[in-house]
């Protein structure tokens, strides 16, 4: 047998059901990639070693009650299979540091919902990955922690705000894990750091914590190496799916990792560079992003399928109303005023501004974006796909969103400029929160490398948004197309 780390997820859970590996092996084996890769790369918070493998040694007892006497179906779909939690999600008895230093760090006293949904699946948790503070920001950089790099330029940031979590799929520390997704929180970090990462359609899996979301932006999903294990998570996430034996061509018939297996039918694609944030923030896309996108249409064309260019209007509305929804909740999050001065600079400034906004600005920008939905939904229907880069620039330099730290030096003007560093993510990230304003799904796959002249290889990506209901055909896709 290869290294278990080389193992796809779906090959590993495969060895933990059949009985060719224990969960304490398989526990063991990650813990030990832990300790040996996490001090350079701060991909996790906190690491529940003792735990874990208490946890291993309980599913193998399991085993030996359950899968002898009643086969490998009586257990549960992810036995055995390690994780890691970001650390926005609940998980018993560990703490929960939202990423922030002005929060009092204590341990959860239950699961939350995420945590909850795919432990009743069998899973052993590793502990909790960095994240950005309060999951505001596509970098995952905060005071409590050192900052999560990514694996292939440890100078690059890992993107954010699932970062660590993608960091560690990514270097071999999980084989797969769940994220959540308000903005591009599971799409921005899998593109960096060269993963395929689902972000569920609106209201199809446990949504995950968040701090105030009255737009309902927030949905949990998977960061996986391949679209199988991707598959298989959002199987764990959604097992009323096993069930279903329907007809309808964008849903899963017998699950996810079922459905993957199965091609799609030709699609029509639409190709955009057009996001709602250039209006406010003009931007260009780096060569590596424009590349990405070709070498994305070569293959989607080579499968059979029909690309064309999608001219999308976007309301000019739209970056002060998503803004609004989005740090609605960092207002309301509980902190001590003689803590506040521990928030980052840009929590600082959002949470100021959030307070002073009233409850009826807040529900008329979660209105407009309801119509934005409407008109936005209406306009991507003339294809079965929309494809955009999956990220505008390449993998961002650690401490290059602040200009505080890092690998600089910055700009002096960049240090503590709250709106700067939101520009700066806006432009790096263009085509993101579109999609949870939509509450569409959107799958990203690393369809390319950067050259490295400049230094390492880097991932680039391409995104590719489906109506609601179109997981199985997207995660169908990313497996056509070798992913």
């Amino acid at each position: 047998m290869a290294d278990l780390h080389e193992l796809s997820a779906v090959q590993l859970r495969d060895a933990l059901a059949e009985g060719k590996l224990s969960a304490r092996e398989a526990t063991e084996h990650y813990l030990r990639r832990v300790e040996a890769r996490n001090k350079g790369l701060g991909a996790f918070i906190t690491v529940t070693a003792e735990q874990a493998m208490r946890d291993a040694a309980t599913a193998d007892n399991h085993y030996v009650h359950t899968a002898r006497g009643s086969g490998a179906n009586a257990l549960p779909l992810l036995h055995g299979m390690p994780v890691a939690f970001k650390d926005l999600t609940d998980v018993a008895g560990v703490v929960t540091t939202h990423g922030s230093a002005a929060l009092d760090h204590r341990p959860a006293p239950a699961d939350g919902v995420l945590a909850a949904a795919l432990k009743a699946q069998g899973v052993i948790s590793l502990g909790k990955t960095q994240v950005p503070e309060f999951g505001l920001t596509a970098y995952s950089e905060n005071r409590i922690a050192p900052p999560s790099r990514n694996p292939y330029a440890m100078s690059r940031s890992s993107g954010g705000s699932s970062g660590g979590s993608a960091a560690a799929v990514a270097a071999g520390l999980v084989p797969f894990a769940p994220g959540t997704d308000g903005g591009g929180s599971v799409r921005i970090p899998a593109a960096a750091c060269g993963l395929v990462g689902l972000k569920p359609g609106r209201g199809l899996v446990p949504a995950g914590e968040s701090t105030g979301d009255p737009a309902r932006l927030v949905v949990a999903g998977p960061l996986a190496r391949r679209a199988e294990d991707a598959a298989l998570m959002l199987d764990a996430l959604m097992p009323d799916a096993l069930m279903l034996d329907a007809q309808d061509p964008l849903g899963p018939t017998g699950g996810y990792l079922a459905a993957v297996k199965r091609e799609p039918g030709r699609l029509r694609i639409g190709i955009s560079l057009d996001s709602p944030w250039q209006g406010i923030f003009p931007f260009t896309p780096d060569p590596e992003a424009l590349e990405a996108l070709a070498k994305g249409t070569r293959m989607l064309e080579a499968a059979g399928h029909t690309t064309s260019e999608a001219a999308i209007r976007y309301d000019n509305r739209y970056p002060d109303a998503f803004t609004t929804a989005w740090t609605a909740g960092v207002g309301a999050a509980r902190i001590s005023p003689r803590r506040e001065p521990l928030l980052t600079p840009l929590t600082r400034t959002f949470r100021r501004r959030a307070q002073q906004r009233s409850a009826t600005k807040v529900a008329e920008a979660v209105g407009f974006l309801r119509q934005f939905q409407r008109d936005t939904i209406a306009q991507y229907a003339a294809w079965d796909l929309i494809m955009t880069p999956a990220l505008a620039q390449t993998p961002r330099p650690v401490g290059w969103f602040t200009g505080t730290h890092g690998d600089g030096p910055w700009p002096t003007e960049w240090a503590g400029d709250a709106d700067g560093d939101y520009r700066r993510q806006c432009e790096y990230a263009p085509w993101s929160s579109m999609v949870n304003a939509c509450g569409l799904p959107a799958i990203t796959l690393p369809v390319h490398w950067t050259d490295g002249t400049s230094g390492s290889p880097l991932p680039m990506g391409i995104q590719l948004i489906g109506p609601m209901g179109s997981e199985a055909l997207l995660l169908q896709v990313g497996a056509q197309l070798g992913f």
